[in-house]
């Protein structure tokens, strides 16, 4: 098993979550969070004042997948939240040691 976690614009959450969706997944977890990468923040001006943002709004979706379906998981994720512009984000692929759904007490891919 394979935690796939993916760090997006949060305007494309929708389209990741479909692309998802249409693969069959059940279920994902999304937190908003705060980060910079390349693009190093922005500079932004309110009431006149210009002002440095060092960290911009993102949206790190989870999902637990079986060994067979990372490919196809990290497939969709990039092509639903690819924009072609700096900082789209990234995805990253960890193993998964044990899952257990609580309500039942299934395992492993059973609770995914």
């Amino acid at each position: 098993m394979k935690m796939v976690m993916a760090i997006i614009k949060p305007f494309k959450l929708d389209e990741v979550r479909e692309a998802l969706t249409t693969l069959g997944i059940q279920g994902l977890t999304v937190s908003e969070v705060k980060g910079f990468g390349r693009q190093k923040g922005q500079t932004e001006i309110y009431r006149g004042a210009e002002y440095s943002v060092s960290f911009l709004p993102k949206v790190k979706v989870e999902v637990g997948v079986t060994d067979e379906q990372v490919e196809s998981v990290v497939e969709a994720v990039q092509k639903a939240a690819n924009t072609g512009r700096i900082g789209d984000g990234k995805i990253f692929v960890y193993d998964l040691v044990q899952a257990v759904r609580i309500r039942t007490g299934e395992t492993n891919a059973e609770a995914l």
